[in-house]
């Protein structure tokens, strides 16, 4: 990460944590990979449900559709207090894509906008409709690359 990206994230604030609630809903601040591996397998706050709905600007039951877990699930983890280690992976995986729309766009808002817009390079589907699998993720990220050097996406 370069300086410009480094200031443009302090600017906008949207890191992978920060979506997902940050330390008071996480209990941690990740920074490497090994730490997020420790985190999603123990399991996430639930409170990272309402954090991401506040962030995005949707719906529960939208986030429920984008993630491909079931809205009853996710009103139970509510109750229980944690996601499942696969269902805290699925939201980590959402939470760095948005941070990564963040870094491409150097504007939260434009970011979380593409994200929920339909875009021809992926078919037609909104980059937030292809984050149920990894594959989508991919596809997603691809994009971002894309959009990032200036090849038409």
């Amino acid at each position: 990460m370069n300086a410009v990206t480094l200031a443009n994230k302090a600017v906008t604030g949207l890191s992978a944590a920060s979506v997902l609630g940050g330390e008071p809903v996480l209990h941690a601040l990740p920074r490497s990979v090994l730490e997020w591996i420790a985190l999603v397998r123990r399991g996430i706050s639930a409170g990272s449900v309402d954090a991401v709905v506040r962030v995005m600007g949707i719906g529960q039951s939208e986030l429920s559709r984008a993630l491909d877990i079931p809205e009853r699930t996710l009103a139970r983890r509510k109750k229980e207090g944690v996601l499942s280690s696969d269902e805290s992976g699925k939201m980590v995986r959402l939470a760095q894509v948005i941070e990564r729309a963040v870094e491409v766009f150097e504007d939260d808002q434009a970011a979380l906008n593409w994200l929920k817009t339909s875009n021809p390079a992926l078919g037609g589907s909104s980059p937030l409709a292809l984050l149920d699998t990894e594959l989508g993720s991919l596809a997603v990220s691809n994009t971002l690359g894309r959009i990032e050097h200036g090849v038409f996406a």
